[in-house]
């Protein structure tokens, strides 16, 4: 009803809802329900079908839903949805330490843990911020596209890094890989834009991993084999911060 409340609080009616579906699914479903109009309308019919699914599954994989974010500093929250197939203790990626001539500081030069999620053609793609804070590197790096799921896939496969600094020391890095089927890395922020923790911050076509940086001597939350749900998932605790609040976005 007009007027009602709906939040995550235990106050309004849930229901469910179609998700949006987001801008970058125009130009790939325009022409596949093109095609599959042009075959109806010859009367190819065994043409037609498949059309007409790959146009619904293109929508589904750019559906682009609202979700709750948990609020509050301490928290660092999935930037993506899928499976958690790796948990190790690394180094971070260089392009993340050293100086990148702007003077803004990188990510400790000292061993993290690295928390990998790999998304299948069948999850969300939308990529989202960690925690809040300024975006102070974006560094794309062109490279192969090795199945996503292999550990060498964070150092050879065509991928992206994400530095926010939340301005208090804290630093979280995140980078995302393109994988066997994804092609293309699309991004949302650039540096010196200011993030909310859950804010979107760019997707990858096709099946790919995002692989979080956890501050040094910060323990994860979640375990190998565990799905999460991009920004309200919380993969780790950081800080010393009171209520958990949530936002949808």
């Amino acid at each position: 009803m007009p007027g009602e409340i709906l939040d995550n609080q235990g106050r309004g009616t849930a229901g469910w809802h179609w998700p949006a579906v987001h801008p970058e699914a125009r130009k790939f479903a325009a022409v596949s329900a093109l095609a599959c109009l042009m075959a109806a309308l010859m009367g190819w019919s065994l043409l037609a079908w498949p059309l007409g699914i790959l146009t619904y599954g293109i929508c589904a994989f750019f559906r682009d839903p609202l979700r709750v974010t948990p609020r509050g500093d301490r928290y660092v929250v999935a930037p993506a949805d899928g499976l958690i197939t790796l948990i190790q203790k690394v180094a971070p990626p260089r392009e993340l330490v050293m100086e990148d001539g702007t003077g803004t500081p990188g990510l400790p030069d000292a061993l993290v843990t690295r928390v990998s999620i790999f998304m299948s053609v069948f999850d969300v793609h939308i990529n989202r911020a960690p925690i809040n804070g300024t975006v102070s590197r974006v560094i794309y790096i062109p490279g192969k596209f090795l199945n996503a799921d292999l550990d060498k896939a964070s150092e050879e496969n065509e991928r992206q890094h994400i530095l926010i600094d939340r301005g208090n020391g804290t630093m979280i890095g995140f980078t995302q890989i393109a994988g066997l089927v994804a092609r293309r890395i699309v991004p949302f922020v650039k540096p010196g834009d200011i993030i909310g923790a859950g804010q979107r911050v760019g997707l990858i076509r096709f099946g790919s991993r995002v692989d979080v940086y956890l501050p040094e001597g910060t323990e994860p939350k979640v375990l190998l084999g565990q799905r999460t749900v991009a920004g309200e998932t919380i993969l780790a605790e950081i800080g010393d911060v009171g209520l958990i609040e949530g936002v949808s976005q």
